[in-house]
């Protein structure tokens, strides 16, 4: 399997460059962090039905 090197990974870089222009590039930048720090949080937290199902469990169970 092949891996670039790093000359590879600067002509990458380089032709992205010119067919997106730098304004892209770097709200492309802010929109992918944006969305890992969402999807981090979100692992984060626990999932919001389980929580409404302990809730009404425990509702039931004191009732």
């Amino acid at each position: 399997m092949w891996t670039p090197g790093m000359g590879e990974l600067i002509v990458i870089f380089l032709i992205v460059l010119v067919l997106f222009g730098g304004s892209k590039i770097s709200g492309l930048g802010k929109s992918l962090g944006t969305a890992i720090s969402e999807f981090k949080g979100a692992l984060n937290e626990p999932p919001k039905k389980e929580e409404e199902a302990k809730k009404s469990e425990d509702e039931d169970k004191n009732a």
